[in-house]
């Protein structure tokens, strides 16, 4: 059973990602490469774990000058990726110029980290609270013309509240019970998808798991019917 599970192959090696990833490419919507194994393994990595035959969410966070994130997305796209990130908070030309260069679909805005609480906007000035700021961002990344937007658990309800129609993805999944970590923002598989998340970006619950597919199939089976 396919699930909305994208799992996030925060390895250091191409040959753990593909290890990781093999048997449990038919059960999952994809696959995320994150900054850890493309800095590792270099952009190549996103066409090598895209060969198991499923898409490819590139995590690069794109933040720069429109020029240039124009033709680092183009060249991400280019290395077989389906979905690249950009930081909303780069402002609409920069998210324009990285859908000029993935094309009409693929650009993924990163509204708020999860790692990021309200007290720590503050301190970067933003006066916004958490879900105020990523309402603000998605609604400039919708404008730009983005497929979708990444949030926590936290902000999926507020989003589809507030009536704006971008696909979501949702890092910062836990398991019920499990220890803190370095995400602030977090929630359940079942919460994120009964709110109206799209896919459901999966790292350590389903990578430290001793068997990543039934951790991958006992988390879609509490999320079936769901959404």
């Amino acid at each position: 059973m396919v699930s909305p599970i994208i799992v996030a192959l925060d390895v250091g090696t191409l040959d753990e990602a593909k290890a990781l990833a093999r048997p449990l490419a038919e059960h999952v919507a994809g696959f995320k490469v994150g900054l850890e194994l493309l800095t590792a393994a270099g952009p190549s990595s996103i066409g090598a774990i895209a060969e198991l035959g499923r898409p490819v969410f590139a995590d690069a966070k794109l933040h720069d000058i429109p020029n240039t994130v124009e033709r680092a997305a183009r060249h991400i796209g280019a290395a077989g990726a389906r979905w690249v990130t950009v930081h909303a908070s780069g402002g609409r030309a920069m998210l324009e110029a990285a859908v000029a260069g993935m094309g009409e679909e693929g650009v993924l805005a990163v509204t708020v980290l999860t790692s990021l609480s309200g007290a720590d906007l503050s301190d970067l000035g933003v006066e916004a609270g958490v879900s105020e700021q990523v309402i603000r961002l998605a609604l400039v990344a919708g404008d730009a013309g983005v497929e979708g937007v990444v949030c926590s658990p936290d902000e999926v309800f507020p989003i589809r509240e507030a009536g704006i129609d971008l696909t979501i993805f949702t890092p910062g999944v836990r398991l019920e019970g499990a220890p803190d970590d370095d995400q602030r923002r977090t929630g359940t598989p079942e919460s994120a998808i009964g709110d109206g998340a799209d896919y459901l970006v999966i790292g350590r619950p389903v990578t430290q798991a001793p068997d990543p597919v039934a951790a991958v199939r006992e988390i879609a089976h509490t999320i079936a019917g769901l959404g």
